[in-house]
């Protein structure tokens, strides 16, 4: 199978049969073997029906019903997890990712060798102060963390060779930030490619401003879990460590001064509580690093989310 397109959706009734019809004619159009994968997340409108009625005029139409909202990671996940084509493609179904992108993404993955290729809406028909002043914001936060010179890690419309979405995992609200977990993951032919944005023709969007500030945390949690997801102890132990040195330090003096020059009244000192502080904080560091080690080996579970249907799978 070519193409493997993967929608995560929620209370998008009014274009997921317009979507459908348009991606169809765009694969029959250039000769594309596909599979559409809808997971809804929790949908309280009629999404999942007309999922079944496309599914039963098409078999090629697959679907996934959470039984609650998880969010968007979740779905991604999934549709990852069940995902058979060579390529796979990422979109939202608002019918602002454009399907007509869908062939070049497909060739610049099988022809030109990519592993991911990543949307860019240079053309933004958003808000601008509620979404593109602060989506520049977080796009230049992620190219300096990461080191990947992309302009927009939080386009839906991506395309990604199978085994690069077999490799990572997605959770809480790291859709935003999947480049680098891709990166992380060993795959570096990572690159982007201008897309057609379009205006939002029903409905409106399902994301709120609580999205800047899941934002920026994920991407805290995103830079600390790359880098020492296998080995917290070396960060935490690291800081721990240095604190605990400098309190011994502190301390060591304070017990010098007191025995060789008869200073008097040094547990009254700051630099006596700053003493015991730092070696305090570093002792509690030290033992965050070890219990994080242990729960980084045991944890097994964080992506199991109750599926209450599912259709073709």
């Amino acid at each position: 199978m070519d193409l493997s397109i993967v929608i995560s959706l929620l209370n998008e009734e009014e274009s997921l049969t317009e979507l459908h019809d348009w991606i169809v004619s765009v694969c029959d159009k250039n000769s594309l073997s596909y599979e559409i994968i809808m997971i809804d997340d929790g949908s309280k409108d009629n999404s999942w029906k007309i999922i079944e009625e496309l599914s039963g005029k098409n078999k090629n139409v697959k679907g996934i019903k959470f039984r609650k909202n998880y969010g968007k990671s979740a779905a991604i996940y999934e549709g990852f997890a069940v995902a058979e084509g060579d390529v796979v493609v990422t979109m939202d179904a608002d019918l602002q990712d454009n399907p007509e992108e869908i062939p070049e993404l497909y060739k610049m993955i099988t022809e030109e060798g990519f592993d991911l290729v990543s949307g860019w809406k240079k053309k933004r028909y958003d808000p601008v102060l509620s979404k593109n002043l602060p989506s520049k914001l977080f796009n230049f936060t992620a190219r300096r963390v990461s080191g990947l010179k992309l302009h927009d890690f939080n386009c839906g419309l991506k395309a990604y060779r199978n085994d690069v979405v077999k490799s990572i995992e997605v959770y809480g609200e790291m859709h935003r930030y999947i480049p680098i977990l891709v990166k992380q993951a060993g795959y570096t032919k990572i690159t982007e490619k201008p897309v057609k944005h379009q205006e939002r023709k029903y409905g409106k969007s399902k994301f709120g401003m609580e999205r800047f500030i899941n934002g920026f945390l994920d991407l805290l949690s995103i830079t600390f879990i790359t880098r020492f997801a296998k080995r917290p102890m070396h960060f935490f132990g690291t800081i721990g460590s240095f604190s605990f040195f400098v309190g011994f330090v502190i301390l060591i003096y304070l017990s010098v001064a007191k025995i060789f020059w008869q200073e008097y009244a040094m547990t009254q000192r700051p630099l006596f509580f700053l003493g015991l502080l730092a070696i305090i904080f570093g002792t509690q560091l030290f033992l965050t690093g070890l219990l994080a080690d242990l729960v980084s080996r045991t944890s097994q579970d964080r992506n199991k989310y109750l599926v209450e249907k599912k259709i073709n799978l």
